[in-house]
C-alpha cells in the first residue's frame, strides 16, 4: 500500500515537472515575442 503511494506521488511530480517545463518554454516565447515588438518599435523612432 505505502509503496504504491510513493509511486503514485513520483508520477504526479514527474509530470508536474513536464507541465512546469512546457509553461516555461511557453513564457520564453512570449518574452520573445515582446522583446521583437519593442525592438521594432525602436527601430522605427
Amino acid at each position: 500500500m505505502i509503496r504504491s503511494a510513493v509511486i503514485l506521488c513520483a508520477l504526479v511530480a514527474l509530470s508536474a515537472c513536464e507541465t512546469t517545463k512546457g509553461a516555461g518554454r511557453d513564457l520564453q516565447k512570449a518574452g520573445q515575442a515582446i522583446t521583437g515588438a519593442a525592438q521594432d518599435v525602436q527601430d522605427t523612432l
